[in-house]
Formats: structure tokens, sequence, C-alpha cells
């Protein structure tokens, strides 16, 4: 009797172990299309394009800083910066799900950031979004957003070194 309720306890939790990794997104994607060569981000009409040279790969609804509006010109302002950087890290275990770092701040934004006394910050991400701010807008400290389901795509997707152009 013991063996039988062991064999039935043991069978009962694989069949639910593997139901439940059946179920389970990975977090990892592959991707085997076309290179992405740039990223463009559109602040005023919040959205974000990978592009193959001219060609729209794939296109996303972002999310932006808490204060949009104007390039970051230093820690805490809540803004995404402006301009060409591009793609220098990459977390496979950020606190926001996946992340690919943006080279901010670049030479020009430490430049100024000197010059006005203040630190430019840093630390701005592509990344995914936790479950207490799927319904919230432009809500990052200056980075980009987008779904995790998206995240995991674009993780796939860009390669480092990528260029990110980020207009107003």
């Amino acid at each position: 009797m013991g063996t039988l309720f062991t064999r039935r306890s043991t069978l009962f939790l694989l069949l639910a172990a593997g139901v439940t990794s059946a179920c389970a997104k990975p977090k990892f994607e592959s991707y085997s299309g076309p290179e992405v060569t740039r990223i463009e981000v559109h602040k005023s009409t919040r959205r974000m394009y990978l592009l193959h040279h001219d060609q729209v790969l794939r296109g996303y609804d972002v999310d932006l800083g808490f204060a949009p509006d104007g390039h970051k010109t230093q820690e805490g302002d809540g803004r995404t910066p402006e301009g060409r950087y591009y793609i220098d890290r990459r977390n496979p275990n950020s606190a926001f799900y996946l992340s690919i770092g943006i080279s901010y701040p670049n030479t020009a934004d430490r430049a100024q950031a000197v010059t006005r006394g203040v630190d430019p910050g840093g630390d701005i991400f592509i990344h995914g979004t936790p479950r207490a701010f799927r319904r919230a807008r432009d809500w990052t400290a200056g980075c980009i957003a987008v779904t995790d389901r998206e995240m995991r795509e674009i993780y796939a997707m860009v390669p480092m070194r990528t260029v990110i152009d980020i207009f107003p």
C-alpha cells in the first residue's frame, strides 16, 4: 500500500510539473529574421520601431519617463533622453523582466552636466513592465517600457551596438 501511494504521488507530481512547465512562457526567444540595424523611438507618439535599414520590422507602443517632454539633462528629472545612442548592455536578470541598456549619458550629455554642476544620471534601458505599472502611463524614471511579451521579442532581435535614435 505504501509503495502504491508513493508511486501515485510521484506520478501526480511529475504530471503537475509537466503541465506547469508546458504553460510557462519561455523567457528567452530566438530570432532568425533580418538583422535589426537601428531602433527609432518617437516620444511624441509613444512609438518604437525596430528597423532593418529603412524597413520597419516591428513597432511597439511605449511608456516613457514620468516627465517625458524634453531631453534628459540630469539625474531624477524623469525625462527620457533624446538623440543618437547605441545598445551597450543586456540584463537577463532585470528587475523589469528583461532589459537592454542605452548608452546614455554620452560625451555631450556629460559635458552639459558638468557645466551645470549636476549629475547627468544614467541606467537608461528598454525594459518590460511590472504588473503594478501595466495600466500606468509614462511611469519610468527615464527608461522606455514595453510589455514583457514584447520585451522577449526585442531582447531576441536587438544585438549589442545597435544604434538607437530617440526623437522628441
